[in-house]
């Protein structure tokens, strides 16, 4: 018994008298489907008027946005593709020029910025030098008013 045979002694439709239903219940919902698409196509210009309406900014926007959509949905032309193909070409050598560019201004650069890095090192150390002398100096003058203070109280107390 084969397996086809086995789907019909079981009660069941065989697999060949199944699939043309399948297909004919599935034209009404395509069909269904692609006219809810056409209503919702049909219906965006006015829907989008309406929300943009007194707000150029946003209608710009928007229309970029349907614009880039609609490039990215619909598959480029011959023509694009081959124009794309020589935009390529053609960058190809300033592509080259511009790594060329970059890479001489790293090093146009670089000399300036050690020089600059070596400036604030010394500024930072002379800083430091400066900050640890008044330290030293303040520290001196506060022992030596300590000093003349403990004189004075010791003179008052007569110790």
């Amino acid at each position: 018994m084969s397996n086809q045979d086995g789907i019909r002694a079981g009660g069941g439709m065989g697999v060949k008298e199944h699939i043309p239903g399948a297909a004919t219940d599935a034209k009404p919902s395509a069909g269904g489907a692609m006219s809810a698409v056409s209503d919702v196509v049909s219906n965006t210009p006015e829907k989008i008027a309406r929300q943009t309406k007194g707000s150029p900014m946003a209608a710009g926007l928007v229309a970029f946005g349907v614009g880039l959509l609609l490039s990215a949905v619909l598959p480029a032309s011959r023509r694009e593709a081959q124009a794309a193909a020589a935009l390529k070409e053609q960058a190809q050598p300033l592509v080259g020029q511009l790594g060329s560019v970059a890479k001489e201004a790293v090093s146009n650069l670089q000399e300036p910025a050690e020089t600059a890095l070596e400036s604030v090192k010394s500024t930072a150390s002379e800083a430091v030098d400066t900050v640890k002398e008044e330290g030293t100096s303040a520290a001196g003058g506060v022992k030596d008013q300590a000093q003349d203070a403990k004189h004075a109280v010791q003179e008052r107390t007569g110790h």
